[in-house]
């Protein structure tokens, strides 16, 4: 007899309920803070920086009050030097998060955001990723002006500034009003563009911050208008880019939203679904099930669509073999490809479960 483990999951503020896989809840991770191996280790000064984290009797109040006074040094190299070892302090230091932040360094951080400096403003952006890692400090870094330095930095900064800044914008929408800021000062264009071009830890770093902001409708309407559909579906069609999950997750809160499903088609969408039914993992095909049934519950032409790729096949066999939650979905629209394919009743019938919920 076959045991499903229920997984209700809360992630980053949404619940999600029956998705009845184990590892629902891994599709996302939280930023975790910066990669040790960027920073440079060649100065004497970060040696003894290295060195002092290592033991646990240095001072680090003392520290800290000297670096936040050379973050607003008129020197250059001597700012960038203090953000890279506020950024180590706080990386490898949890508890110096929040004495960094209460010393006084956020300000001057966010204005190094701003810098025409490349390495300045990755440090100052990482600094400000690290400390927003302390929950306390996420509301004091966006009440300081941090959002629109990010959103810059997103747009025109290094590789790194970029996935970090995505980093740190995920950490302030975990505040429910931040969102919409962030939203506003046009976040989600460029998040779009990290998700279409960046490397796999910044497909990721952006796939995660859209999913959080997403659960707003205005930047679900901003998501789409930016494309977010294309990417979306081509690494969904890509099993080897380790993205399927969480570019599903992604469609899953937009395909609420007419425009969405018409995007989602527009794409190529339809056939890359029906494909991830049929060959995807347990829990991919019954986020590709769900979404499925959304684009056709209203749309006959949709459905046609879907029984031309060969869906009834493998739904079927879903419907005999998934979980209890993929199981019902298939059903629904099994039921659903079956109608008639003519008139107006089927295209306005609701289908009876066919939320996107996990």
């Amino acid at each position: 007899m076959e045991t499903e483990v229920q997984s209700n999951f809360t992630y980053m503020g949404r619940t999600f309920t029956g998705l009845g896989i184990n590892e629902s809840s891994a599709a996302f991770s939280d930023c975790n803070s910066d990669r040790s191996g960027e920073f440079p280790t060649t100065s004497s000064q970060s040696r003894r920086l290295l060195i002092a984290c290592a033991s646990d009797n240095y001072n680090s109040d003392e520290l800290i009050q000297q670096l936040v006074s050379d973050l607003e040094s008129n020197s250059i190299d001597v700012q960038k030097q203090a953000a890279m070892e506020i950024r180590l302090l706080a990386k490898n230091k949890p508890e110096n998060r929040l004495k960094i932040a209460r010393a006084g360094a956020i300000k001057p951080l966010i204005s190094l955001i701003s810098s025409t400096d490349l390495q300045v403003q990755e440090y100052g952006v990482t600094a400000v990723l690290n400390l927003s890692l302390c929950d306390e400090n996420k509301e004091l870094i966006a009440e300081s002006g941090a959002i629109k330095p990010l959103v810059r930095a997103l747009k025109i900064g290094n590789s790194t500034a970029k996935e970090n800044s995505a980093c740190a914008l995920l950490r302030l929408s975990q505040i429910e009003e931040n969102k919409i800021a962030i939203g506003r000062s046009d976040a989600i264009p460029p998040l779009v563009n990290l998700l279409e071009t960046g490397n796999f830890r910044g497909k990721k770093d952006a796939s995660t911050a859209l999913f959080c902001l997403c659960t707003v409708k205005e930047n679900k309407i901003r998501a789409v208008q930016a494309g977010v559909m294309k990417p979306l579906v081509e690494l969904m069609a890509d099993f080897s880019s380790n993205m399927v999950d969480k570019s599903a997750f992604v469609m899953s809160v937009l395909i609420s939203m007419a425009e969405a499903r018409t995007a989602v088609v527009d794409e190529g969408g339809i056939p890359v679904l029906v494909e991830i039914v049929e060959v995807g993992s347990q829990r991919q095909k019954e986020i590709a099930v769900a979404i499925l049934l959304q684009l056709c519950e209203d749309s006959v032409s949709y459905r046609t669509m879907v029984a031309r790729e060969g869906a009834i096949p493998p739904l079927v066999a879903l419907s005999q073999s998934g979980t209890n939650r993929a199981k019902q979905k298939a059903e629904t629209l099994i039921g659903l490809l079956r109608q008639p394919r003519s008139g107006n009743a089927a295209a306005t019938t609701p289908a009876r479960g066919s939320d996107v919920s996990f």
